[in-house]
């Protein structure tokens, strides 16, 4: 067995020094660090840094040049590699609206993926359906001839691999999707592409609907005669919200509000493009052309199209601009997404008997090792 040392551990309540964390591939102890010998575990320094539960992206497109709807086995192995070096240790390939066939196709690859083992990356929980059951006046960077109306059945005939998908409440047939899903799976239902009122969003909520795809982007806005998506999915407890941190897609100011009224609810992501971890310049997302520039991916009229941010630079752009603890802002980002896909039991927070998604990060948490089931996948 292994043992971390010297670190200052972060667990779902707080940050703790002086203590050791044991592991296999699961944790087995988190006890005093004059508690333990030394010589009985292989040892990890962590040297004063951060020992953080493993980060969980629940919606993320691409990264280093692949995409999750392009079907490709060898781009899902290229970005589960990839990521371990931000300490994602789990994540959601996350499809969007493309012609129906080549979603499916995208469903079977990511299924073959995951059930295959023969990788040493990111562990895959399952896709997250971003699409194609919205609503074109909010399509976004998403094609809108792709467009279909929302299907329980093309979700539950893959329910197996679907953690999560997104629809639109207010377009003809989601109340019936919603509430078929419900009742037939533990798939989380998220609103997003919407252009709902505050009451049509407050029914889908009503229906089944637990999840807000990318908070505030592609939604009707909070106005104060108008409270639109914005506003019913921050008023309702049992609605957690996604937020891409990047400090582009929302400005910065928000990310303190937003936290506080949202608290457990709060899950950061990425929506990360296959342009993630690239230089500046030209590339595709759901087969239009983007740009990417800096921090920002825009269609050729203009249109914001996705992100180039890593999960563990959300985690610092969220403790930069509120005043979470370090605990809180790492929840956003571990154990706030795995409840809202009921991945909680297993993985999400360094607590004894979930599996050992361990990192050690630094003090802007840039990440120094990323350990998946209790094995070291990444050493900066």
């Amino acid at each position: 067995m292994k043992c971390i040392i010297n670190g200052r551990v972060v667990l779902p309540d707080c940050v703790a020094d002086n203590l050791a964390v044991i592991f296999s591939d699961k944790i087995e102890k988190i006890i005093p660090a004059n508690e333990i010998s030394l010589s009985d575990y292989e040892v990890i320094d962590a040297k004063g840094n951060y020992v953080a539960p493993g980060l969980i992206d629940i919606h993320i497109h691409g990264y280093m040049g692949e995409d999750a709807s392009d079907a490709d086995a060898e781009g899902l192995r290229k970005m589960a590699e990839g990521l371990v070096a931000n300490g994602v240790t789990s994540w959601c390939p996350t499809t969007m609206t493309i012609a129906k066939e080549d979603i499916l196709k995208a469903y079977d690859c990511i299924r073959a993926v995951k059930n295959s083992g023969e990788y040493y990356g990111a562990k895959i929980l399952g896709v997250n359906s971003e699409g194609p059951f919205i609503n074109p006046s909010k399509k976004g960077a998403q094609a809108e001839e792709h467009i279909l109306r929302p299907d329980a059945d093309f979700i539950l005939d893959n329910k197996d691999i679907v953690k999560l998908f997104t629809v639109a409440p207010e377009v003809d047939g989601a109340k019936e999707c919603v509430e078929k899903v419900r009742a037939n799976s533990d798939i989380t239902v998220s609103m997003g592409h919407t252009d709902a009122t505050y009451e049509e969003a407050n029914a889908g909520i009503s229906w089944g609907v637990t999840h807000a795809t990318h908070l505030f982007n592609a939604m009707t806005a909070l106005m104060h005669r108008n409270p639109g998506v914005v506003g019913a999915a921050l008023s309702d407890d049992n609605v957690s919200c996604e937020l891409i941190a990047d400090t582009f897609h929302v400005n910065k100011g928000l990310f303190s509000l937003v936290s506080k009224i949202k608290g457990d609810k709060l899950c950061i992501i990425t929506d990360c493009l296959r342009s993630g971890g690239m230089p500046d310049g030209d590339y595709t997302l759901g087969g239009q052309p983007i740009t990417k520039k800096g921090i920002e991916c825009r269609l050729a009229d203009g249109t914001i199209a996705g992100s180039v941010l890593t999960l563990n630079k959300g985690v610092y752009n969220l403790l930069a601009n509120t005043d979470l603890s370090v605990s809180q802002a790492v929840n956003c980002a571990s154990l706030n997404p795995a409840k809202a896909i009921k991945s909680d039991r297993e993985i999400g927070s360094i607590e004894v008997g979930k599996k050992a998604d361990i990192i050690i990060a630094d003090g802007e948490f840039e990440i120094i090792s990323t350990i998946i089931d209790g094995e070291i996948r990444y050493n900066r």
